[in-house]
Formats: structure tokens, C-alpha cells, sequence
């Protein structure tokens, strides 16, 4: 076992002999003669040495200003000082502690107390280095948990949305690198290191309402259609809708700053975002600062509709205001700081969390005077367990840590309720209730699974069945194994998750179903009704169709006259009407504002059928006369897509529209030109992608 160091400064070769002499048995000992040559020392090898003996009075520098030179090159924080002196003045020994001694030793010397306080000085600073390490190894491991949660979000949401799997932690990275610059630039949005956390943190949830887009939508080569952009933009209000939903956590700054992301990150500062169209600091700063994060990363990524643009080009593009309007400031930062994005980007996207960072806290924790040390430690600590808590609530997933050394499984307090078990589970290999869960040899099994992770590819996984509420489903177990940084590596422990493969589909079906209704009416919306339209005639290309296009006349005036609310009543009156006038089998939805569309079947004359369903939906109500302007277009033969039924409805609607409205007209081919070329092309807009493609 190699022996501590100790470095012995002092300009009289007899004193140094003497220490030596008292020491040599159980230490390696270096000595210096003067100041500067103690300094040259140290300055190649600080790091090697655990004790520094230290003379006050020497020629050239003294021992003051060793001390000085060993702060101002911090080497004082891990290398303790205790001087020699014959000096007895009080105000020569508080100098020395003030300038960091850690202790006082007298001329002439006194064996027993020179080995001891050498010792017990050596001692305590081991110690102090153990707690550092097991302080900075616990952040370490609570961020890397947070990480890994951040990894299996960023997963399940670009698996379905076909984007890198990089395009979360991008962004996340390039929130926290603009949000420190702007901090930099203006004391103007007062963000606290906790406020910049939270949001960089939060900023990886930015599209989970991508979870409820039709993928045929999220992974189209080319551009949206309208109607599929206006479904791309309801993600926003899917996704804020998600954690308004959230059972609990809804006062956690957390919670807070990830809802305020995920409805406005696509307002911008003119007023011309989606979904409510605020404007200016109106937005929260956070959606602000990831929404100049998310366009710069997709203009500078691959995407399947779009080759990736240099870094220059991007930063171009947004400063000339080609991607939207944003916060002059912002952009300023951006500006200022457009070459350093790259090299942020670089660093720590494997680890949020730089090691060298961690330990400059840790260090600041454990030298702290007072009694504040642990309580930061604490909150620390608490922070990071509610930034997992939170995760494990919002994927409602089983997730789960162990760790070799405690022999202690330890699952999320969701996962814990799930299962009916405790959160810490000590000695997991030989529990009965775990054995029951998942049957006999389950520890084997996933031991086995582990032992064939390495530190370079520590991913691995299984499916495995639960005995749930009595009845066994099958779950998909994810799992990290986490290896020990030294050589030859070891397994130390793993964290993970297991999914309920039935309830994870049953929760997409259910979102699914959100992202194709509209939220007032509960109609189908645009994409839903033309998704299912298009199966209707695939399945049966042989039956008789017709599509209806409708909108109520005037709607602008009960707007106008009554207010909005009365408007939701009279499209909701509309809704109602329709319901009760066609078949179970027919389609109808709401395309957009007060336009409707029907599709039903006939057999043989379609001219009772759109009577009667014409004067089902006018009428009265709270004194508002309602009328419809509605056109029909027959479907004359196989093959004809939903774009060209659509296309002549809505011309032989504009046809009623023109006639004078309250009336129906079926299309004929004299309505073929009725729209203008202007009115087409309003009609027909192509609206980019909300990624700036």
C-alpha cells in the first residue's frame, strides 16, 4: 500500500532533518529549503502530496506567501497546511489560519505532538475527501437517473415522430446554453440556477403531444396539406393537455414550466404563432428560449422531408427572421454567441451533468461553513428525486434503481403503488412478493441479460409477465446497467423500467383518438374524417358515395352580435342536429371554423336524403336564425380520392353561396370554374411545416 506524502519547508536544514527523523518511518517525506523552490514543487505535483509542513520566516518567499500562492491556485482545498514556527504572536497564527492553515506547531519540537497532529490532520482531510467523493458520486447518480428518464421520453416520442433521437437532448443543451447567455446579457428576466434547470429540464417534454399525431402525418416526405398542418398544430395543446391532466404534481415548478413549453413553444413574438396567438413577453420566457432551440436544431438536422442546413446558414436564417419572429434579445445572444453553440452542443450530451461541475458542488458543500452544508445537500438531493418522481408519474411506468452495494431495489413511488410493494426492497434476490410477481428465476434471468451489457453498450432488455390484480400481462423491461469507472469495469447496479405492453397501446389508441375529434363539437375534425373517408371507399370501392360540404350563413354576425360563447352554442346546435339527421354508418365532421362536411352511402335517388337533411340542421335558436349553404357532390366512379370529392363539393357550395345562400345544389360540370383563380389559391394554401422545414 503506497505510503502519504508530506512536503517540509523550511530554510534550516537542522529543523527539516529533525521532522524527517520524526516522520520518515511512516510517511515519504520531500523537502524544500526555501518559498520558491516549495512552490516548483507543487506546482508538478500538488495532487501527490497530503500534508505540506510550513516555516514562516524564510528567505525569498515566506510562508505567508505560499500560502497565498497555494489559494490563489487552489491547492490549499486538497492539500492541508500546518506551520512551523517559534513564533508565538497571535497575530502571526490568525494570519496563518486566515490564509488557510489548517494548524500550529511549535518550536522546539515535541514528538508526540507533531505525529499526532500529522496524523490526525491527514486523517481528517481523507475523510473530508471520502465525503466529497460520496456526495459528488450521489449527484452524479440522481442526474444520470435524470438523464436516462429524459432518454426514454426523448425515445418513445422521436420512435414515432422519425426524427433523430439526438433532436430532445439538442434541444435541451441549447436551452440551457441560451438561457446562461441572456441571464449574461440583461438582469431582466431574474432566472435563478434552479429557475435554468427546471426549464432546460422541462424543455424535453416540448413535443409529448406528438404522441397523439397520426404518424403517416409526423413522418411525411413532403409538405403538410392544410388539413394535416392543422392537425400537426393541435400537438401543442395535446401535449398541455397531458399534463393539465396529471393527477398530481400540478403546483411543481416543474409541472408549471413544462405545460407553459408545451402550448406556446410555437408562439412567436410578432403575435403569429399558434395555439392562441400571444405576442411579446405575453409568452413565457421558457417557451420563448426552446422555441428558438427547436427551430435552430431542425433547420441544422436531417429530417425525412428535409436535408440538415450548415450552422452558419441556420443562424442566418433565423437572425434575417426566415423562421419566425423572436425576442430581439434572444437573438442578440444568439448573435454574440453563434460560434460557441457547436462546441455546446458537443459537450455533455452524454452527460447532462459534467463531472468537473459536480464536484465544484460538491466541494462548495463540504467546505461551506455553518450548519448548511447537509440541508443543501438535501434539497439538492430532494430536487433531483422530484425530477424523477415526476418523470416515472408522467410516463405512468414501473421504474426501478439497484445497486450492488446497498443490495437495495428501489422503485419509483408510481411503480411502488402499481405493484403493491414498498419503494426500497433490501435483499430483492430472495422476496417472496417480487418472486410472485414475476416468477420463479426472475433474478437469473435478468442477470443473465446483464452480464451481456458492457460499459461502451450497457443497453439491454426483455419481456417478461407481471401477475397484476390476479391475472398475468405481459410488461417490456428496459434496462441500464450501470459499470464502475475503473479498469478492469464492474457491474455496480442497473435502473430501468417495465411497461404494460396492453396499456401502453390502449393509452396511444386513447390519445389517438383526442388528435382526430374536435374538441367543441366532439365531431370528427378534418384529418379524422378524411382518414376514415379514404378507408370507407378502399374497403368498398363499389358502393354508391356522396360528400356534403356545409357552413352556416352569416356566422360571422352571431359572433359579431352575441359574442364567441353564443357562436360555440350555434355550432354546437349544428352538431346536434346532425347527429339526429344521419345514419350511424354516414361520416360527418368539422373541417374548420362554421364548414361541416358529410359523407353517406345511397342507393338509388340522393335527392330526399340531402332534403331532408337540409332542413334538419335550420332552425332557430335564442332568437338567431340558423341556415345552412351546403353543396353535394356525387361520387361517379371508382378510383376518385378524397381531394377531388372534396374539391367539387366545395364548388358546388361556393355555387349555393353565390345563388344567394340558405340553399343546396348538387354539382354539375357548369360549377367546374366557379371559383376564381385568387379564390383557389386561398382555398388551397400550402402552409410550411411548423418545424420550418
Amino acid at each position: 500500500m503506497a505510503r502519504e506524502r508530506i512536503l517540509i519547508v523550511d530554510d534550516s536544514e537542522m529543523n527539516r532533518s529533525i521532522l524527517t527523523d520524526m516522520l520518515d518511518s511512516e510517511f515519504d517525506i520531500t523537502e524544500a529549503e526555501n518559498g520558491v523552490q516549495a512552490v516548483s514543487i507543487l506546482q508538478k505535483e500538488s495532487t501527490k502530496f497530503s500534508l505540506v509542513l510550513l516555516d514562516i520566516v524564510m528567505p525569498e518567499m515566506d510562508g505567508f506567501d505560499v500560502l497565498r500562492v497555494m489559494n490563489r491556485f487552489h491547492w490549499i482545498e486538497d492539500v492541508p497546511v500546518i506551520m512551523v514556527s517559534a513564533e508565538t504572536a497571535s497575530t502571526q497564527i490568525e494570519r496563518a489560519y486566515e490564509l488557510g492553515a489548517t494548524d500550529f506547531i511549535m518550536r522546539p519540537f515535541d514528538a508526540s505532538i507533531v505525529h499526532r497532529r500529522v496524523v490526525n490532520t491527514i486523517l481528517l482531510y481523507a475523510k473530508q475527501k471520502k465525503l466529497l467523493g460520496i456526495v459528488e458520486q450521489q449527484i452524479y447518480e440522481k442526474e444520470q437517473n435524470s438523464s436516462f428518464m429524459v432518454d426514454i421520453l426523448s425515445h418513445i416520442v422521436e420512435f414515432r415522430n422519425g426524427e433523430s433521437g439526438l433532436h430532445i437532448r439538442h434541444v435541451r443543451t441549447l436551452t440551457d446554453f441560451l438561457l446562461r447567455k441572456l441571464c449574461e446579457a440583461t438582469d431582466r428576466y431574474q432566472l435563478s440556477e434552479t429557475d435554468i434547470s427546471v426549464i432546460s429540464m422541462a424543455s424535453a417534454l416540448h413535443d409529448i403531444g406528438k404522441m397523439g399525431i397520426d404518424e403517416k402525418i409526423l413522418n411525411k416526405p413532403g409538405r403538410l396539406t392544410d388539413e394535416e398542418f392543422a392537425v400537426m398544430k393541435t400537438h401543442t395543446t395535446i401535449g398541455a393537455k397531458m399534463l393539465e391532466d396529471l393527477p398530481v404534481h400540478q403546483s411543481n415548478p416543474l409541472v408549471i414550466r413544462a405545460y407553459e413549453i408545451c402550448r406556446w413553444h410555437h408562439e412567436r413574438y410578432d403575435g403569429r404563432g399558434y395555439p392562441d396567438g400571444i405576442k411579446g413577453d405575453e409568452i413565457p420566457i421558457s417557451a420563448q428560449i426552446v422555441a428558438l432551440a427547436d427551430v435552430y436544431d431542425a433547420l441544422t438536422s436531417e429530417r425525412v422531408y428535409k436535408k440538415a442546413i450548415p450552422h452558419e446558414e441556420a443562424v442566418k436564417m433565423i437572425l434575417e427572421g426566415k423562421c419566425g419572429c423572436f425576442n430581439p434579445l434572444m437573438l442578440q445572444c444568439l448573435k454574440e454567441n453563434a460560434d460557441s453553440i457547436r462546441e455546446a452542443l458537443k459537450l455533455d450530451l452524454t452527460d447532462h451533468s459534467p463531472r468537473h461541475q459536480i464536484r465544484n458542488f460538491a466541494d462548495a458543500v463540504i467546505h461551506s461553513k455553518g450548519g448548511g452544508a447537509s440541508e443543501r445537500t438535501l434539497r439538492l438531493l430532494d430536487y433531483e428525486r422530484m425530477k424523477h418522481n415526476f418523470y416515472a408519474a408522467m410516463s405512468e411506468e414501473i421504474q426501478f434503481e439497484y445497486t450492488t452495494e446497498t443490495d437495495i431495489l428501489m422503485l419509483s413511488p408510481w411503480g411502488a403503488n402499481r405493484l403493491g410493494l414498498p419503494e426500497n426492497i433490501i435483499n430483492p434476490k430472495s422476496n417472496m412478493a417480487l418472486s410472485a410477481l414475476l416468477g420463479e428465476g426472475w433474478w437469473q434471468r435478468i442477470a443473465a441479460d446483464l452480464q451481456k451489457t458492457s460499459p461502451e453498450k450497457p443497453e439491454t432488455g426483455r419481456e417478461e409477465q407481471l401477475l397484476l390484480g390476479g391475472e398475468y400481462r405481459w410488461h417490456k423491461i428496459i434496462l441500464r446497467a450501470i459499470w464502475s469507472e475503473e479498469t478492469p469495469a464492474t457491474l455496480t447496479g442497473v435502473i430501468g423500467k417495465a411497461v404494460d405492453v396492453h396499456e401502453a397501446h390502449t393509452r396511444f389508441d386513447e390519445l389517438k383518438e383526442k388528435s382526430i375529434r374536435d374538441p367543441l363539437t366532439k365531431l370528427l375534425n378534418r384529418a379524422g374524417v378524411r382518414e376514415q373517408i379514404e378507408k370507407k371507399i378502399q374497403n368498398y370501392p363499389t358502393h354508391k358515395y356522396a360528400l356534403a360540404c356545409f357552413d352556416i350563413d352569416f356566422f360571422k354576425l352571431a359572433n359579431d352580435e352575441h359574442g364567441h360563447l353564443f357562436g360555440d352554442k350555434v355550432l354546437s346546435y349544428i352538431a346536434q342536429r346532425l347527429d339526429h339527421s344521419i345514419r350511424t354508418s354516414d361520416l360527418c365532421a368539422r373541417i374548420g371554423g362554421d364548414e361541416f362536411l358529410i359523407l353517406f352511402e345511397y342507393d338509388t335517388d340522393i335527392g330526399p336524403i340531402i332534403a331532408r337533411i337540409f332542413r334538419a340542421l335550420c332552425g332557430e335558436i335564442d332568437g338567431f336564425t340558423v341556415n345552412v349553404s351546403m353543396g353535394v357532390y356525387e361520387m361517379h366512379e371508382e378510383g376518385e380520392t378524397y381531394e377531388e370529392l372534396f374539391h367539387r363539393a366545395d364548388q358546388a357550395l361556393y355555387f349555393s353561396k353565390r345563388s344567394g345562400r340558405a340553399q343546396y345544389h348538387l354539382y354539375d360540370d357548369s360549377m367546374k370554374d366557379i371559383l376564381t383563380d385568387s379564390e383557389e389559391e386561398q382555398a388551397n394554401t400550402d402552409h410550411h411545416r411548423e418545424e420550418n422545414s
